[in-house]
């Protein structure tokens, strides 16, 4: 009896770790522009670093994790523009954090009087500094592991909120210094208080599909 390909829609929501390659004697030669290049032209994937220098593959996001994380950049743009007291991010920039690593959090905030105190080098297209509120989506491929590990890390390199979405299970994991990751099962919406004064999310959208 002949064995059948799995499907593509089988394929698609498997659960995946990303793919680790051990670049480190590679990565050292690249400067972070020649890093953002190498990206720029597999843009098909995402690549991050992580603090032992090795280089993680990501399986882009699909049409339903977008559509997500496009709403919660809108949501937090129209926040942080009243607010003024700092600077929001979407997934295509990069950090480098304290330990080493090159993250990219799906969404981003940066208070202001931290931002300007990041020392750059002339044409270094990559900040020095880790978020103080930092989001991530998990995607239908994403085990959960990987990214409560990557959120842990945040917190490690000076995050003060971090909020962990996972619209598979309905569930947000909360992430502050110095007290248990928090447990929501589909709330119905999420506070950025007091790091995010005033920012209030109703996260409906987040479980429709």
């Amino acid at each position: 009896m002949t064995a059948v390909a799995p499907t593509l829609e089988k394929q698609t929501v498997a659960e995946v770790d990303p793919i680790v390659l051990h670049f480190k004697p590679v990565l050292k030669k690249l400067s972070d522009d020649e890093f953002l290049e190498f990206c720029n032209l597999n843009e098909e994937w995402r690549f991050e670093v992580t603090s032992k220098g090795d280089l993680e593959i990501m399986m882009p996001s699909g049409p339903d994790t977008s559509r997500r994380n496009a709403w919660l950049i809108s949501a937090l743009v129209i926040w942080a523009e009243k607010d003024g007291t700092g600077q929001y991010f979407e997934s295509n920039v990069m950090f480098k954090l304290p330990n080493g690593a090159k993250r990219s959090p799906d969404l981003s905030w940066i208070s202001n009087e931290r931002w300007e105190t990041v020392k750059v080098a002339k044409g270094d297209p990559i900040r020095m500094i880790c978020p103080d509120f930092v989001v991530e989506l998990r995607s239908w491929t994403d085990r959960l592991k990987p990214l409560k590990k990557k959120m842990q890390e945040y917190l490690d390199n000076g995050a003060q909120l971090g909020w962990l979405i996972d619209p598979r299970n309905k569930k947000v994991y909360v992430y502050r210094p110095d007290a248990p990751v928090e447990e929501l099962d589909e709330p119905e919406t999420l506070s950025g208080e007091p790091l995010l004064c005033g920012f209030v999310l109703p996260t409906d959208r987040l479980w429709k599909k």
